[in-house]
């Protein structure tokens, strides 16, 4: 009851100052940093390749050079945009130091980004976060989902005991206001594709999100919602199509259903990251009814591309200096390691997002 009371103690106080914002643009977006890990070990974690004795001979000189190439990316994004991420989600990150040691680069410490962020179960010791503008978004709740295996409508190839000893990403749910409006945000990072298995436990997160979702909007109602992350599935899989109810038409999306801007986007050949000479995009952005469908005059997505006579809602920031200019990988994201060696390059995924605004 008292956390419920000071959630709305903070919720009245951030409303007027959030409104001096409306009429303005806000980018909303994802990015995988592949393998954000300091050089220390955490307990509990198994960080021990990421280490200066283990196997990547991982050095604060590689780490320092990792930071400023995600940094290099956020600003080069606020460069195009004329502003940085209102919010902006993230995945493979060791901790909340390497968080801190990110937004304290000179090249975007500008962005006052602040942090949230949960210590994790899973076993390779990354977790997903938010970062955000508290000039822009005030914070009210925010929480860490746990994957469990508690549906009526997936059947499991674990057994329990696999299940029991199955550890993975949390959700972070952030519930927010941004102009007076309010916000809920998932940061996903699902289950891994290796092996070629998963598929029912990605679907189980989906489900997991849209169930939240509902909740959230039964309980405030006309909440606008976004959700985002490394699906580990492309946007026409189950995990998103089925599971998060993704519509690929914007005209299709009911009350019920979320709008998935990236499928279409897939369909015209764009990709956020590419395997085996395929171009994927498992850096999905969804968005609800209210935040798709929103009243004139409030906020809601903004379509960014217009090709061929058809409009596109998102966008895969890709750059030179962050793809493969040569070689057998050329046209691919320019990543951090290679056939285990340290290439000093930024992501194995380009970065999404969208925009929304009043206008």
């Amino acid at each position: 009851m008292k956390k419920y009371i000071f959630a709305l103690i903070l919720l009245l106080l951030a409303v007027p100052a959030a409104r001096a914002q409306k009429g303005a643009s806000y980018v909303i977006g994802f990015y995988n940093l592949e393998n954000l890990f300091d050089t220390y070990h955490d307990e509990g974690k198994n960080d021990y390749q990421y280490l200066p004795d283990g196997s990547n001979e991982w050095t604060e000189v590689k780490y320092a050079k990792k930071l400023r190439n995600m940094a290099h990316v956020i600003a080069e994004m606020a460069r195009d945009n004329g502003r940085y991420h209102t919010v902006l989600g993230v995945s493979e990150i060791e901790n909340r130091h390497v968080l801190e040691d990110l937004v304290n680069e000179p090249e975007i410490a500008d962005a006052n980004f602040h942090i949230i962020h949960y210590d994790g179960p899973d076993r390779r010791g990354v977790d997903c976060a938010l970062l955000y503008r508290p000039e822009q978004m005030t914070v009210v709740s925010s929480e860490s989902i746990p994957f469990d295996f508690n549906s009526e409508n997936i059947e499991f190839e674990m057994d329990k005991e696999a299940q029991d000893n199955f550890r993975t990403r949390d959700i972070l749910m952030v519930h927010g206001i941004i102009a007076g409006e309010h916000f809920a945000f998932y940061v996903c990072h699902l289950p891994s594709r290796i092996g070629g298995k998963g598929q029912d436990l990605r679907a189980r997160g989906g489900e997991i999100v849209y169930e939240h979702a509902r909740k959230m909007e039964e309980q405030f109602p006309g909440i606008k919602i976004v959700v985002m992350g490394d699906m580990n599935d492309n946007p026409t899989d189950d995990s998103m199509a089925v599971y998060l109810h993704g519509k690929e038409d914007i005209e299709d999306v009911e009350e019920e259903d979320f709008f998935s801007p990236f499928l279409s986007m897939l369909k015209a050949g764009y990709g956020t990251l590419a395997y085996r000479g395929e171009w994927n995009i498992y850096d999905c952005i969804l968005t609800n009814y209210n935040l798709t469908h929103a009243p004139k005059g409030t906020l809601r997505i903004q379509p960014l591309i217009k090709k061929k006579k058809k409009q596109f809602y998102g966008r895969v920031f890709s750059k030179p200096f962050m793809t493969n200019q040569s070689g057998q990988y050329a046209g691919t994201p320019f990543r951090t390691f290679s056939g285990g060696q340290f290439i000093g390059g930024y992501s194995d995924h380009y970065p999404t997002y969208i925009v929304i605004s009043s206008k």
